[in-house]
């Protein structure tokens, strides 16, 4: 009699998406993440894990699985991951860069679009029995051409957007770690660098692109926020931290700032009785930035790919570095 084909486990933080099911059948065991946590301080024999919905994950998880040799993310952001414990132990970590940059660049265009003409509340009015006519005075909302877009992390998404922002005939303004000449010079004389005080008191949108670090968990809060102009609007489409979820509710309830469009909140989800969530002047998407067939496609593409080189004991195709 044949002995079964020994494949190796994974734990993951299930249930996974068909796609990445499908890459993975017959190539690895999936062992859920959650058994693996409901078994207190007891460990599991796995050679991998995959990081689908941003699990946090530190050294005290990493010790449980015993014989790991890689980790692999679905996705970009890998702050969820202690990277410190994993380089501690020597276990690589592959995420999927190149991949869904242009894609959340729509979203956030999609979102600024959105919150600008009021397009969410006019499809509720427009579904309503309220709508028996037209009123042109009715549900005004603010121009995007020939206004000023304040950008906060000029990586590649945040370079995606100003492109986009320039084709809409706008002013950009960013503020990023280092300076973006190569970004300024293809797109001049329409963008320029700014200190972030300087952004935020100039800018009609300002857009949050950056990752979640220390230095950028809570940049927007009280402080920040009271530079904004009182009909500015904050888009957020880089992690819910970033933001100062309080301070942001008090904003928009004060009418300190007009509107905000987030992608991504903290928590995620809001409590279902959040005040956010019942502002007209705010716009909230289940964390869609790269949310379409073909990005998910590519993403669980890449991020199987960079499973399996490790469970290998191959160099990742995609490895994340400091």
């Amino acid at each position: 009699m044949s002995q079964p084909v020994l494949v190796p486990r994974v734990v993951a933080d299930t249930p996974l998406d068909a796609t990445i099911e499908g890459l993975l059948r017959g190539k690895v065991e999936v062992v859920p993440l959650d058994l693996v946590r409901s078994k207190g301080s007891a460990s599991v024999d796995a050679e991998g894990l995959y990081t689908y919905g941003h699990p946090p994950t530190d050294g005290a998880l990493l010790d449980r699985i015993r014989g790991l040799k890689v980790i692999s993310n679905y996705g970009v952001g890998v702050d969820h991951i202690r990277l410190d414990d994993a380089q501690a132990r020597g276990i690589p970590i592959g995420n999927t860069p190149g991949v869904l940059e242009s894609t959340t660049a729509d979203l956030g265009f999609a979102l600024l679009l959105a919150s600008a003409r009021r397009i969410i509340e006019g499809d509720r009015y427009a579904r309503s029995s309220e709508f028996v006519r037209y009123d042109p005075g009715h549900m005004l909302g603010r121009e995007v051409h020939g206004k000023t877009l304040g950008i906060i992390g000029m990586g590649q998404i945040g370079a995606r957007i100003a492109r986009r922002a320039v084709a809409f005939e706008m002013t950009v303004l960013y503020h990023n770690r280092h300076r973006r000449k190569d970004v300024e010079a293809a797109l001049a004389p329409s963008i320029a660098h700014a200190d972030l005080d300087d952004l935020l008191a100039r800018s009609d949108y300002v857009m949050l692109c950056t990752p979640l670090t220390d230095a950028t968990r809570g940049l927007i809060g009280e402080r920040t926020l009271a530079l904004m102009k009182p009909s500015a609007t904050l888009i957020n489409i880089a992690r819910g931290p970033v933001v100062d979820t309080e301070a942001l509710t008090r904003a928009l309830s004060d009418g300190r700032i007009a509107a905000a469009a987030l992608d991504v909140t903290d928590p995620e989800p809001l409590p279902r009785d959040h005040p956010l969530l019942v502002l007209p002047q705010v716009v909230i998407t289940p964390h869609l930035g790269s949310a379409t067939v073909e990005t998910r496609r590519r993403m669980a593409e890449v991020s199987v790919d960079n499973l399996m080189a490790g469970l290998r004991g191959e160099p990742l195709p995609h490895p994340v570095t400091r």
